[in-house]
């Protein structure tokens, strides 16, 4: 739990004030000032006995008791500050805007550590060090502008990093985004991003609480703590968009297998995050984007209409939105005939619905007014409306506000002209409103909210297993690759279909299970990690003397211990795999098997445990989901089996979490079966 003194402090002390307002201590001292705190304010200043107006104490030891600190000094004098305020003035909550902690060097780490241990032991909160502060209705504790006025019903923003949330902050308030309270975590040194979210689903409040978060995130440290409470946030009504920055990788990280290969950590990033049930967003623009859409009713269904006066907008909008999945439906209907007599000659009214260049605003609310009660295959409007700035079209906007009031269906205005109709779009803000100055980004943004999934239970029911049977293979197997007879017993155990084989290391053996198997077989070295790139793999083999001979050269290959043989089997090549990420745990991937797994990457990931519907959201999020289903008369895959092996895959995972990296590559899949054919196991030391 946060200490109410950092939430709700009766007094404020700001050690290193100034009168210097371009100094971050003199600046949130102006802010705090400014913003009417309505307790006790103290300021700590050396050389001044007062600053901006209020009597300055030389020492924190000669403060009267204070709630929170607002500490603005040199890193180096912080942890003796923290000690006397905590100890002497019974200080419980800690802002640090000063730098010089963790993010410079070891010794800063160090002094960052002393200053935690002092705050945790005492059951304080501290946000930062090396932060911008905390904005809230309590309190303006921010040294940095703007300070927008805040709305209980905008925004909560929790930022990991101070510039960052400064310019969102910019970027959105000229386009009607509000804000209800900002944290800049900064260090994160005791609470991040995830703590701070936590208190807000644990004290989250129907009546008064936003209902929309925004994230900036630069390395998540508690993903298990993030996904439970962001899920319990989108359960109880709200809406959460973040941007996690540090996606890239300098260099590909050596890996063993394809899961290894593929399975990065922003792979579990966006796995956690579908999880969650919160939109992941790529930039300041984006995370704007989504933000405003989330200001907005909920779509009931995915066909947009556009309306628009200009031809160019309209017809990026109408790509974007298609390209991401929604429909923007041709209407063709008796109502729209009738709409079509009330426009200028040249208006379309197919969607887009163009009223050309000269339409007016009552045009433009008939259209609202027709799209909203008459077109029942419409379930939201992106309305474009500019101006060539011959005249002021207060009208339009004033139209824009009331119909976006009273419209059953949302109304989602896109007004480009944010220069040449700037005192009319500040106007149609200043009245609550918010808006798109882009068609795309906004798009974009309405697709990835809509088809947003809802948050997967937190415990799922996995099917039954034979956890005895599995606990016993991997408590008697070595951290590595298991040996093919275990990998076997383990799919036994979990009801996994695999293909007949036998592990032989004498050519007469090898003859003797492939005629017990049955011609044609697969012959398949064992030890080698890509087999395929050595010649370590043969099909079709039809004879006993093929068998014999390709033994005799694939035995000496580097590395080979024996060689498998298996049943030649047919089918769509399918994959199925899974790697423990630190911290986040098990991600599990499918798609297309094979070598195309190489070639393609058409991947997609969840984090276990697994749902059916999410192990089936995932085959369908393929690519390629087009050849699993069956295309130019060929046969597909029975999706519901490939979604079984998934679940199955995740209970094993649950029962035996030592596993670090599994592949089934490949599963031959048809509509009657789906087998595993080949597998591999990794144990390790988590």
């Amino acid at each position: 739990m946060i200490h109410p003194s950092l939430l709700h402090p009766q007094s404020i002390v700001v050690v290193g004030g100034s009168n210097d307002v371009q100094k971050p201590g003199g600046a949130v001292l102006r802010n705090l000032i400014e913003g009417n705190f309505a307790g006790k304010l103290y300021v700590t200043n050396l050389k001044e006995a007062e600053v901006q107006g209020i009597t300055s104490f030389k020492d924190p030891s000669q403060l009267p008791g204070v709630d929170l600190a607002i500490i603005a000094i040199a890193a180096k004098f912080i942890p003796e500050t923290v000690e006397i305020l905590v100890n002497q003035k019974n200080t419980r909550g800690f802002i640090i805007l000063s730098a010089g902690f963790s993010e410079e060097s070891h010794a800063g780490k160090l002094l960052e550590e002393q200053v935690v241990e002092t705050v945790s032991k005492a059951g304080g909160s501290l946000i930062g060090p090396n932060c911008i502060g905390v904005l809230s209705p309590a309190y303006h504790g921010v040294f940095t502008k703007p300070i927008p006025t805040l709305n209980p019903k905008g925004c909560d923003f929790i930022s990991g990093s101070g510039a960052t949330a400064v310019f969102i902050m910019e970027a959105g308030i000229p386009k009607g985004l509000t804000f209800s309270q900002v944290f800049s975590v900064g260090n994160s040194a005791q609470l991040g991003v995830e703590e701070i979210l936590a208190h807000l689903d644990e004290s989250f409040d129907p009546e008064t609480s936003s209902r929309i978060k925004l994230l900036y995130i630069e390395t998540i440290s508690k993903p298990q703590m993030l996904l439970k409470h962001a899920a319990s946030l989108i359960r109880k009504g709200c809406r959460i968009a973040a941007i996690k920055a540090g996606s890239s990788e300098a260099g590909s990280r050596a890996a063993s297998s394809h899961t290894g290969a593929l399975a990065s950590p922003d792979v579990a990033v966006d796995a956690l995050f579908r999880k969650a049930g919160i939109v992941r967003c790529h930039g300041r623009e984006d995370l704007i984007s989504v933000a405003s859409v989330f200001c907005f009713p909920e779509l009931k269904g995915d066909n947009m209409a556009v309306i628009t006066h200009a031809g160019g907008p309209a017809v990026m909008l109408t790509d974007a939105l298609s390209n991401a999945g929604m429909h923007v439906p041709h209407i063709d209907n008796p109502a729209s005939k009738e709409l079509l007599t009330q426009l200028f000659p040249g208006s379309s009214v197919a969607n887009p619905i163009d009223f050309l260049a000269t339409g007016t605003a009552q045009q433009l609310g008939a259209i609202i007014d027709y799209t909203d009660t008459k077109f029942d295959e419409i379930d939201g409007m992106a309305v474009i409306f500019g101006t060539p700035g011959l005249t002021k079209i207060f009208d339009v906007y004033d139209l824009l506000d009331q119909k976006m009031r009273t419209s059953g269906k949302p109304v989602f205005p896109i007004l480009p002209s944010g220069l040449t109709a700037r005192e009319e779009v500040s106007v149609f803000v200043s009245k609550g409103n918010v808006f798109f100055p882009d068609e795309v980004l906004f798009g974009n943004a309405v697709a990835r909210v809509y088809h947003a999934p809802k948050p997967a239970p937190s415990n799922p029911q996995l099917p039954a297993v034979d956890v005895v049977k599995i606990r016993s293979i991997i408590d008697q197997s070595h951290d590595g690759y298991i040996s093919p007879e275990a990998i076997q017993e383990l799919m036994d155990a979990c009801g996994i279909p695999r293909a007949g084989e036998a592990v032989v290391t004498s050519a007469e053996e090898a003859m003797r299970s492939a005629a017990q198997l049955g011609f044609p077989v697969v012959m398949k070295v064992v030890g080698p990690v890509h087999k395929s790139d050595v010649g370590g793999v043969v099909l079709n083999v039809k004879d006993e003397a093929t068998v014999a001979r390709e033994f005799e050269r694939m035995i000496c290959i580097k590395d080979t211990t024996a060689v498998l043989i298996q049943p030649m089997l047919s089918g769509i090549e399918l994959f199925v795999g899974a790697k423990f990420e630190p911290k986040f745990g098990h991600l599990i991937l499918c798609g297309m098997g094979g070598i195309f797994i190489e070639v393609f990457k058409d991947v997609a990931a969840g984090l276990s445990p697994l749902t059916k519907e999410e192990s089936l959201s995932m085959i369908r999020s393929l690519k390629s989901y087009k050849i699993i289903t069956g295309i130019r008369g060929k046969e597909g895959v029975n999706e519901e089996m490939f979604a079984d092996i998934i679940l199955r895959l995740s209970a094993l995972l649950n029962a035996a979490p030592e596993i670090i990296e599994l592949d089934f590559n490949p599963l031959l899949g048809s509509m009657k079966r789906v087998v595993a054919v080949d597998a591999r196991i990794c144990l390790g030391n988590r």
